[in-house]
Order: structure tokens, then C-alpha cells, then sequence
């Protein structure tokens, strides 16, 4: 083969349960205007290769609407920098913040990589 091999991108898992919010939530945090991002590495001998990612809003969002329309901004902005930024055997949560909806995408995007790019120095 050729030099022109794509690298290879990690997968990444949905974080579901909430014991999993919670083990991340222990980790490591980062501020941003739009959005707050946590991460911790996983524990064990054996951490996966696989990026764990969830997405939550509270109720100072808004409505059930307002709250799903921000973790969809998240889902999306995340499918395009996690991969990139993001450590393999690690969670991430997004929480979205009250600016996260009314955000500009490329401020949105900014504030997400920012966030992934602090937390992949440490």
C-alpha cells in the first residue's frame, strides 16, 4: 500500500447510564461560553479504544424542545471534533449551556475544540 492511508479514526460509544455521567463528572472539567465539557480516563486494566461521549442539558435550558434542540448542536458538533481531539479509553460528557442555543456553529464549534484540546494536554 501507498502512503496515502487514511489514520485510523477511533470509534466512539454513547454514554447512557447514569453511574457513567457521574464517573466522568469526577474527572476533569472545562468552561467554555457555550458549552461545558468533562472527561476522565477510564479505569481498569483494559479501557477499550473506543471515545465515550454523552450529551445532557438541565432544566435552566428550557423546555424539553429548547433542551434536545441543544443536545443536538452538541451531537453534531462532536461528531466532528471528537474523533480528532478526543483520547481513546476516555468519557466525555457535554453539557449544554444557555449560550449553546443561540450560539453562532462556528463559535459553537470554537468553544467545543478549545474545550477537547485543554483537556487532551493533561
Amino acid at each position: 500500500m501507498s502512503g496515502h492511508e487514511k489514520p485510523e479514526i477511533p470509534e466512539t460509544r454513547r454514554l447512557k447510564k447514569r453511574r457513567e455521567f457521574t464517573f466522568a463528572r469526577e474527572g476533569i472539567t472545562e468552561r467554555r461560553k457555550s458549552v461545558v465539557v468533562q472527561a476522565r480516563a477510564r479505569a481498569g486494566e483494559a479501557p477499550g479504544p473506543e471515545i465515550g461521549e454523552g450529551f445532557t442539558a438541565t432544566k435552566k435550558i428550557g423546555g424539553a424542545v429548547r433542551r434536545n434542540r441543544a443536545k443536538r448542536r452538541l451531537r453534531e458538533a462532536s461528531r466532528q471534533l471528537l474523533a480528532r481531539y478526543g483520547r481513546p479509553g476516555w468519557d466525555y460528557v457535554f453539557i449544554a449551556r444557555e449560550a449553546t442555543l443561540d450560539a453562532g456553529w462556528s463559535r459553537l464549534l470554537d468553544d467545543m475544540e478549545s474545550a477537547l484540546i485543554s483537556l487532551a494536554r493533561i
